[in-house]
């Protein structure tokens, strides 16, 4: 049996603010990270993602650094505070009720998100999906490391783990509906059978000019 299926993409898409910049601020927060020049250059690797330019290894190799010595274990606690804490009062209501509609038909659902899976996961499961991928990261002695193990969830790869997540289906998908806020999103946009713009950067704005059959929501606004 043929259905639909709805692909969202995470950050700044169904929450209103990066995960991934959240949970370097999460460490900060916690004393894990004491270096003073860690969040500012956070920020200037993100400038470089909101511009489509942002080797995304390199993104996780420096900010996942100081992780790679806790035990797996404990990161997925300290995962589970940060999303009750900081990430499930940033998720927009429009997000929430668009997704209980689509469980409530039977709808399946699928979370693609550049940001590492330990986080991916939980926050989806948190807002009613059991579907998500992330980047996944090696595991060494109980830890995560800050490599990038198989085919990053960013840009072009998310096309690719997304086509590797449908092989493996029981289910075939009669049409793909993907939302996105990002341009980074793009060729996953245009891979989609519908696409959904969230408040999309001025940049995918743009090229949503050029495909009028995209349809904008201004969510939190």
């Amino acid at each position: 049996m043929s259905q639909a299926l709805h692909v969202f993409d995470m950050d700044e898409t169904l929450v209103n603010g990066d995960c991934a910049s959240l949970w370097s601020a999460f460490l900060v927060e916690k004393d894990i990270v004491i270096d003073p020049d860690y969040l500012a250059t956070d920020k200037a690797l993100m400038v470089k993602y909101a511009k489509g330019e942002l080797d995304m290894e390199e993104y996780i190799f420096y900010t996942l650094a100081p992780i790679t010595t806790i035990p797996q274990h404990e990161i997925d606690n300290l995962v589970d505070e940060f999303v009750s804490t900081k990430i499930l009062p940033l998720v927009f209501p429009e997000a929430i009720t668009l997704v209980n509609a689509l469980n409530a038909k039977g709808t399946r659902c699928l979370v693609i998100s550049a940001t590492v899976t330990f986080i991916v996961k939980k926050v989806a499961k948190s807002i009613g999906i059991e579907n998500a991928l992330g980047i996944d990261l090696v595991v060494e002695k109980g830890c995560y490391l800050n490599q990038v193990t198989g085919i990053a969830t960013y840009r072009e790869g998310k096309i690719l783990r997304l086509e590797q997540w449908l092989a493996e289906q029981k289910t075939s998908f009669e049409a793909i509906h993907f939302y996105s806020d990002s341009i980074n999103d793009l060729p996953l946009c245009e891979y989609a059978d519908y696409a959904y713009l969230v408040n999309p950067c001025e940049r995918l704005s743009v090229e949503a000019i050029k495909h009028p059959e995209w349809q904008i929501f201004d969510w939190g606004k």
